[in-house]
C-alpha cells in the first residue's frame, strides 16, 4: 500500500485540490458544520471526483492530531506531484516571484522557507536536486501545509534555470552580504526570482555569476548574517510592499 498523510484547514485542502486533485484520496469534514465555506469545499471536492465523509469532530481531532482543522482533514499520497517550471511560470496571471534556494541542508530551514513563501505570496520555490536537502518529512512537518500549497520545483542544474528564467525576462537577484546595493533600493516590482544561498555557505559561485544584480540585507546588530528563512521573509515582503505601493 502507498504512503499517505493527512493535512487539514481550509485553505490547505482547497490548494491541494486545485493543484493536485489525484492526490486526494478523501476528505473528513465536520459533520456538525453546514456554513458556506463547508459546502464550497464539498462542491468543489465532488467536482474533481474526491470521496467525500462527514465526521464527528473527535474522529478529526485524531487524524491530525490536535483540534486545530477547522473542521476539514483530507487524506492524501504520500508522495508529491513533480512539477515542472513551465507549467509553473504558464499559468501566472501577475509577475512571477519565486523563491530560489541554493543548496539548503536543512530541513527545518526548507520547511520555514515554505512557509514563508506561501505567506508572501510567492509562486514557487526551486532548489536543486543535487547539494540540497529536498522536501522530507521533517520539512513538510515544519512547513504546516505550506508544502502542499506552494509549488516545489527541483532542478538537475541551478545556474542553466536561473539562464532560463532570464530568458523569460525574469529579474534574477540574489542575496549577499558584501553587496554594495541594499535589497530596498532595487526594483522588486518586475517579473522576479530572489535567490538566496545555504547556511553559512551562500550561493554557489555560478550561481552568484548567474544572477542579475546582487544585494544585501542590512545588518545593525553584532551578528554578520540571518537565517536563510529570515532573509527570505525580508525579501519576499519587501517584493510584496513594492508591488502594493505605487509610489515605489
Amino acid at each position: 500500500m502507498s504512503e499517505t498523510r493527512f493535512i487539514h484547514g481550509f485553505h490547505v485542502v482547497t490548494a491541494k485540490l486545485r493543484q493536485d486533485a489525484d492526490s486526494v484520496l478523501e476528505v473528513f469534514v465536520d459533520a456538525k458544520r453546514q456554513d458556506a465555506r463547508v459546502r464550497d469545499l464539498l462542491k468543489l471536492a465532488l467536482a474533481l471526483g474526491a470521496r467525500v465523509m462527514p465526521v464527528d469532530a473527535a474522529r478529526l481531532d485524531g487524524m491530525c492530531g490536535s483540534p486545530r482543522h477547522q473542521g476539514v482533514v483530507a487524506r492524501i499520497s504520500g508522495m508529491h506531484k513533480v512539477l515542472k517550471l513551465d507549467d509553473v511560470l504558464d499559468g501566472l496571471t501577475e509577475p512571477a516571484l519565486l523563491l530560489v534556494l541554493d543548496g539548503v541542508q536543512d530541513p527545518h530551514n526548507l520547511g520555514a522557507c515554505l512557509r514563508v513563501a506561501d505567506g508572501a505570496g510567492a509562486h514557487a520555490v526551486i532548489a536543486p536536486k543535487d547539494r540540497a536537502v529536498g522536501l522530507n518529512a521533517t520539512a513538510i512537518k515544519v512547513a504546516s501545509g505550506a508544502a502542499d500549497t506552494v509549488p516545489y520545483v527541483t532542478v538537475t542544474n541551478l545556474a542553466r534555470t536561473l539562464r532560463e528564467l532570464r530568458e523569460r525576462d525574469i529579474w534574477c537577484v540574489g542575496t549577499a552580504d558584501n553587496a554594495d546595493r541594499r535589497i530596498y533600493a532595487v526594483d522588486l516590482r518586475v517579473p522576479l526570482a530572489l535567490v538566496l544561498g545555504a547556511e553559512g555557505d551562500g550561493m554557489r559561485r555560478l550561481t552568484r555569476e548567474t544572477c542579475d544584480v546582487l544585494a544585501s540585507i542590512p545588518m545593525h546588530g553584532s551578528v554578520e548574517s540571518l537565517n536563510v528563512s529570515v532573509a527570505s521573509g525580508i525579501c519576499l515582503y519587501e517584493a510584496r510592499r513594492q508591488r502594493a505601493d505605487p509610489r515605489s
